[in-house]
C-alpha cells in the first residue's frame, strides 16, 4: 500500500481552523500583494480549482486567486501531525517506510490473503484515520511500490484504488507518462517529442531509446511502465536523514526564487529535526539541472548541533557551485545526516546555547 494524505499542510491547517473548510488555502511565502518571491508549500484543493500547485511562485498563485487564504507554514505543528499518523499507520503494520512528511508505503504481504482482504484493511485505516487524526488520505494498493504509488494518486482526494497483477498493465497503459513519480514537465515534453505520451506507449519503447536520451533514468521509467518495480519497504526506527525537495514548475534561474525555495526546504527540515529531538553534523544539497543531470554535495560540520543557521550557512556555501551555471535549475532539496537523538538534558542545553 501507498498512503498518501490529501493536500496535508492545507487540511491540517483547516482542521485547525474549521472556518477555513471548504476555502482556498494557500501555504508558503507572504504574498504580498503578489510582489513576493517565494513558493506555495502546498494548497487546499479548492486553491488547486484556480491552477495554484505546490513549488509555484507566491506572486503568480496571488494573481490566479487573489482572494485565497495565505498562511504561513507551521512544521513544527505538521511534524507532530505526522508523528501521529506513522504511529497509527504502525498499528496496522510494522513493515512501514516513511518517504515523505505525509507519505508512507506499508508491506501488507504477511497479512492478507488476496486484494479483496487487502481492500478492506484500506478501507479500516482510512477510516481510523479520519476519526483519530481528523484527516483524510488516499491508498493506492498493488503487486509493487512503484505502481500502488500511482494507484494512490489516481482517485484523488480521499481515493481507494487496487490494481491486481493481472491489471496492472492495463491500468497503466492509457495514463498520461507524467502519473510516474519523477517525470515532470520537462521530461513530458522530451517523451512528447518522441512520440510518447501515454505510460502504454513508453511500455512499447526499447529501454535502449530512453536510456540514450534519460540515462540509467530512462532505464528506470521504462521498468515502471512495465509494472517492473523489485524496491522493497524499507523499514527503520531511526531516521538516516532528514531531507526535503521541490520540483520548479518551470525551470528557473532566478537566484533569488532558488534561494527562498531553499530557505523554505532549510524551514521543513530544521522543524523535523526539532520534533525528533535530533542533531546532525552534515547538510546537503541536491540539484537537479535543466538536462536532467543531477548532483549532490555536502560538508560535515565539527560537531553536532541543532542550529538552523549552520544549515543556511552550509546551504549557501554549497550553492555558489552552481549560482553561475548557464543551465537552469528544476530541483533542489536538502538533506540533514550524520544524526543522533539528544537526551532531554542535552537538548534543551543546545537549544538554550542556539539563544546566547
Amino acid at each position: 500500500m501507498h498512503i498518501d494524505m490529501d493536500a496535508f499542510y492545507s487540511s491540517v491547517e483547516q482542521r485547525e481552523n474549521p472556518s477555513l473548510a471548504d476555502k482556498p488555502v494557500i501555504v508558503g511565502a507572504d504574498p504580498r500583494g503578489g510582489k513576493a518571491r517565494g513558493v506555495v508549500m502546498g494548497c487546499s484543493y479548492e486553491a488547486r480549482k484556480f491552477g495554484v500547485h505546490s513549488a509555484l511562485p507566491i506572486s503568480i498563485a496571488f494573481r490566479l486567486c487573489p482572494d485565497g487564504v495565505y498562511l504561513p507554514p507551521n512544521f513544527t505543528l505538521y511534524e507532530h501531525v505526522s508523528n501521529q499518523i506513522m504511529a497509527l499507520l504502525r498499528e496496522f503494520s510494522e513493515r512501514l517506510e516513511q518517504v515523505s512528511i505525509d507519505e508512507a508505503f506499508i508491506d501488507i504481504s504477511d497479512q492478507v490473503i488476496d486484494f479483496g482482504a487487502a481492500e478492506t484493511l484500506a478501507k479500516k485505516i482510512k477510516i481510523t484515520l479520519r476519526d483519530r487524526i481528523g484527516l483524510s488520505c488516499s491508498i493506492g494498493i498493488a503487486p509493487n511500490k512503484a505502481i500502488a504509488k500511482i494507484a494512490s494518486d489516481f482517485m484523488k482526494p480521499d481515493g481507494l484504488t487496487v490494481i491486481p497483477e493481472e491489471k496492472v498493465l492495463e491500468f497503466l497503459a492509457p495514463l498520461p507518462v507524467s502519473k510516474i513519480s519523477g517525470v515532470g514537465k520537462k521530461s513530458s515534453q522530451i517523451l512528447a517529442e518522441m512520440g510518447i505520451s501515454t505510460i502504454g506507449q513508453l511500455a512499447r519503447t526499447h529501454p535502449s531509446k530512453l536510456k540514450d536520451v534519460f540515462g540509467r533514468y530512462g532505464t528506470r521509467i521504462w521498468q515502471v511502465a512495465n509494472g517492473i518495480d523489485e524496491d522493497e519497504v524499507i523499514t527503520s526506527w531511526l531516521a538516516k536523514s532528514i531531507s526535503s525537495e521541490t520540483t520548479f514548475d518551470e525551470d528557473v534561474s532566478d537566484r533569488e526564487m532558488i534561494m527562498n525555495a531553499f530557505h523554505s526546504l532549510i524551514d521543513d527540515v530544521h522543524s523535523r529535526l526539532q520534533s525528533q529531538n535530533m542533531v546532525f553534523r552534515t547538510v546537503g544539497i541536491k540539484v537537479r539541472l535543466e538536462d536532467f543531470e543531477t548532483f549532490t554535495r555536502a560538508r560535515t560540520h565539527l560537531t553536532y548541533t541543532n542550529e538552523i543557521n549552520t544549515i543556511e550557512g552550509y546551504v549557501n556555501q554549497l550553492f555558489r557551485e552552481f549560482e553561475n551555471s548557464p543551465r537552469k535549475i528544476r530541483l533542489v532539496g536538502v538533506r540533514l545526516s550524520t544524526l543522533k537523538t539528544l537526551g532531554s538534558e542535552q537538548a534543551t542545553i543546545l537549544s538554550w546555547a542556539g539563544h546566547g
